[in-house]
Formats: C-alpha cells, sequence, structure tokens
C-alpha cells in the first residue's frame, strides 16, 4: 500500500487517548491507531451516500409513478402523522 505522510493537530485530550491506548498494547503505533478512525469515517460516509441514493432512488420512483390520493385521504394522513399513528 502506497503511503503519505500527513501532519494533523489534535485537541490534547484526543492526542493523550491515543497515546494511551498505543501505550496499553491495543495498537503498534499512534498511525494504527489514526488509520482506523479514518476507516470508520469512510465507512459511515458510505453508509451516508447509500442511504442518499436510496432516498433520492425512492424520490426518483415516486415521481415516475405517481400515486393520486384526494384531499380527504391526505388530511387523514397527516392527522394520523400528527397523533403518532402509522399509516401506509
Amino acid at each position: 500500500m502506497e503511503t503519505e505522510k500527513l501532519s494533523i493537530s489534535l485537541p490534547k485530550d484526543m492526542a493523550q487517548m491515543i497515546r494511551q491506548a498505543v501505550m496499553g498494547g491495543r495498537y503498534a503505533s499512534n498511525s494504527e491507531v489514526i488509520r482506523e478512525a479514518v476507516r470508520d469515517w469512510q465507512d459511515k460516509e458510505r453508509e451516508r451516500s447509500d442511504r442518499l441514493r436510496n432516498i433520492s432512488d425512492r424520490i426518483n420512483a415516486a415521481a415516475e409513478s405517481p400515486t393520486r390520493i384526494s384531499d380527504d385521504e391526505m388530511g387523514r394522513h397527516f392527522d394520523d402523522r400528527l397523533a403518532g399513528k402509522r399509516s401506509p
């Protein structure tokens, strides 16, 4: 794996947590701790992107094939939602 050296600044409490994790033997180096944190962040970003893509796909599908409902049905739907009920 090709690497690139970065210099970062962290709040003292975070830096201390990293040093303690390394000194405690949980990680071999400070870099290993940071790499794990970045991998976790990447996973969260992927999940976020997937959720947004899913929402966008659902909106597009709804726009292509809209369901027509009456004003009364719409009112009941939102009344139920406000009352905390689930409606189909």
